[in-house]
């Protein structure tokens, strides 16, 4: 790692936000690589692997780009001290290394794997008579009716390609008839068809299949008569995608968005695939130059890392297709029911009774999803409950939740609901629930237009005869069944009414900009969210100094703002002990003599995207426990509402740090330690350790740990 200069905190002591995430793609590469992992399980992982780089295409690398060659995009850099064009330089070389490395897995670990499994992808021309015949059929009938042939020349210029289409480019002889002497030529294939075509196979227990692609290349003389093919080779364009809102105006942001979602895919191309069977340099350039994909002063692609040359199949999210095949149970990760959460007996008991009670915390997936959409669902047939207000960032395409507050203001019901159109990628599922919504009488908000809303909240406000009660569950992660069965998340359900009062003033702020509230407990964003963590903090620094117990540990998505590592730095610099456990970036340097020496970082990748926020601050009984729907990223402190709620029931705050953070700091199969370079490294058992792999001890609920309260490292018991 670089020198530190531990006078001040230049450059040396962050890491780019960028090269980070490319070094957390590279651990879900490597759970692809786990041979530990079941098959279709490290199938899954590639696909991931895939599709993040798409978004980080799309959405970072475009930002990046507009930085560096924006016509009045000034070259600022980042706290790392990288411009952007080094940070471009940088990303496109250490993609290239990771793209080649996953391409080595698929080829040399897992697809021999599949073969000893009986799936076997194979070539046309090792297809006996019937199964060629079988194959001409799927063509003739699903395959050419949707095909379109597209010849680009003058008369004929150069199509639109779709963001992350697929195409095959094609060059061209003209043997006879109408047409240039040489041709290039595209062909989409078909997105609405199997990537992987089945081919009959008489041998049991064998799956075979030809890829699409292959399938279409077959028939290019039949699509193309007239000419003869020269070559031939598939390629795929990624987009700038991301939705910028800032300056624009609008009298309907629903419109807008719709407006920006027909956009995306005509944004500018930001990285060209192209399979390296094109040994034809002439065809790659075509397809370059049809594309028309240029960089500052007129240089074509390329020097900037755009074109990557693939030696395998474009577009490893096909995979999915393979993960989802019925009947190979073995090859999955074992299934599991979600528990039902402490404090709760079982569905369908009074839950409103139960939250007056006592507050109650939801450990997703290991806890059930179910009281959650048990929540709106009960209010929304509860004639004693008047109002419901929620916040929908990222809903299931049948939501549950969505469907019970259109049944709520159907029966007359006050419903509020603030819907994130910005959502990024879920902006067409959104947009089609506020449709749905505003139709039924909810009334239904939008936030605003350089924020989004990102805290995750719902409120139910119930006649009790003796007054009005508010009930509210707050929580990491979104309103959506479907990735509560897949992410980690925590979620608080708690009558107070110091939080129920926050929370009707933050419903109040997204609906009608009511501002000057008195925050009793809750946190919010861009509020003052930032100020209190750095608060926070310093107190702990403070506390430290002064020769009293210290703590802080922080699991979160990310760690990027550089006030925020700036305080850590200080807190560490004063003997404060702390843990952080960052799933994706992190732009701290931990272990580093005289300035961070007293930081750990870590990170879990494993079967469960860890999504949860947790945030701990003190040592011992002092203690005070926070969960967030924010991380430390200058985005969640500056430009979305946000929500940081204190979990302030001993019992709680108890089992976070006693059950929760003390597993994770344990994990010795699945977390990866970070250097001083931003380097990760896979813990291992010491000699006589028992290993734990923490997902699975919550999967579990034991109780592998003896009472260990002080913040030290927990002593495991019993083996994983």
């Amino acid at each position: 790692m670089p020198a530190v200069d531990l006078s001040s905190f230049g450059p040396e002591c962050f890491i780019n936000r960028e090269l980070g995430w490319l070094e957390f793609n590279l651990r879900v590469l490597e759970e692809a690589e786990n041979p530990e992992n079941p098959l279709m399980e490290r199938l899954k992982f590639l696909a991931i692997f895939s599709s993040n780089l798409d978004e980080f295409f799309m959405v970072r690398v475009s930002g990046v780009r507009e930085q560096a060659f924006g016509e009045s995009a000034p070259q600022d850099e980042s706290p790392d001290g990288l411009r952007p064009v080094e940070q471009l330089e940088r990303i496109a070389a250490r993609t290239q290394e990771l793209v080649a490395r996953q391409y080595r897995c698929l080829r040399d670990s897992i697809a021999p794997a599949m073969a000893a499994e009986g799936f076997e992808l194979v070539r046309l021309a090792d297809l006996d008579e019937s199964q060629r015949q079988e194959l001409d059929a799927f063509f003739r009938e699903r395959a050419l009716p949707i095909l379109t042939p597209m010849a680009v020349d003058p008369a004929h210029p150069s199509p639109r390609y779709h963001n992350r289409g697929l195409y095959l480019g094609v060059q061209l002889e003209r043997r006879e008839g109408l047409g240039p002497k040489r041709l290039f030529a595209v062909v989409q294939v078909p997105q609405v068809l199997p990537r992987f075509v089945p081919i009959r196979c008489d041998l049991p227990g064998q799956r075979r299949f030809v890829l699409l692609e292959d399938l279409v290349a077959a028939k290019l003389p039949e699509l193309f008569g007239g000419f003869d093919v020269v070559s031939w080779t598939v390629f795929r364009i990624t987009r700038d995608s991301d939705l910028e809102l800032l300056e624009q105006e609008s009298d309907d942001m629903l419109k807008l968005i719709e407006e920006r979602l027909k956009a995306r895919q005509r944004g500018q191309a930001v990285r060209i695939e192209v399979s390296a069977r094109a040994q034809d340099e002439s065809l790659s350039r075509s397809i370059i130059d049809a594309e028309e994909l240029h960089v500052a002063g007129g240089a074509i692609a390329g020097g900037y890392g755009e074109v990557y040359r693939i030696d395998g199949p474009l577009d490893l999210t096909c995979l999915w297709e393979l993960h989802r095949l019925p009947g190979y149970d073995h090859l999955h990760d074992k299934p599991f029911t979600p528990r039902m959460p402490r404090g709760l007996r079982r569905l369908g008991d009074d839950l409103f009774t139960a939250i007056a009670d006592h507050d109650i915390l939801l450990h997703h997936p290991y806890d059930s999803f179910d009281p959650v959409v048990e929540f709106v669902t009960r209010a929304a047939n509860d004639p004693r409950v008047l109002a419901i207000k929620q916040t929908l960032y990222r809903t299931s395409g049948d939501s549950p939740i969505s469907r019970a507050l259109i049944s709520a203001a159907e029966s007359g019901k006050h419903v509020t609901a603030l819907v994130e159109l910005k959502a990024r990628f879920d902006e067409a599922n959104n947009v089609s629930w506020a449709r749905q919504l505003e139709r039924a009488g909810v009334h239904v908000v939008f936030g605003f237009l350089d924020l989004k809303t990102h805290c995750k909240l719902s409120m139910v406000v119930r006649n009790e005869g003796q007054g009005l009660r508010r009930y509210v569950h707050l929580g990491t992660g979104n309103y959506n069944p479907t990735t509560a069965l897949l992410y980690t998340d925590l979620g608080l359900f708690t009558a107070d009414e110091q939080i129920a009062e926050d929370a009707s003033a933050v419903f109040n702020l997204l609906t009608g900009y009511s501002q000057g509230h008195a925050w009793r407990k809750l946190i919010v964003a861009p509020n003052d969210l930032h100020r209190r963590t750095i608060e926070l903090i310093d107190d702990q620094a403070a506390r430290a100094r002064e020769g009293r117990p210290s703590r802080i540990v922080a699991k979160l998505n990310s760690l990027v703002d550089p006030d925020v590592i700036e305080s850590l730095y200080r807190a560490s610099q004063a003997g404060v002990p702390i843990d952080i456990i960052a799933r994706g970036i992190c732009s701290l340097r931990p272990g580093v003599p005289g300035l961070s020496e007293t930081i750990r970082v870590r990170s879990v990748v494993d079967r469960f995207l860890e999504h949860s926020r947790i945030y701990a601050f003190g040592a011992d009984d002092d203690a005070r426990v926070f969960i967030s729907s924010a991380d430390w990223m200058p985005r969640n402190f500056h430009r979305r509402v946000e929500v940081m709620v204190p979990v302030e029931s001993p019992d709680l705050a108890g089992r976070i740090l006693e059950e929760i953070i003390p597993v994770y700091l344990a994990d010795n199969v699945r977390a990866r330690v970070m250097d001083a370079d931003g380097c990760f490294h896979l813990r291992h058992p010491a000699e006589g350790e028992p290993a734990i792999r923490c997902q699975s001890v919550f999967l579990e609920e034991r109780r592998p740990w003896v009472g260990d309260t002080a913040g030290r490292l927990p002593v495991p018991t019993t083996p994983s």
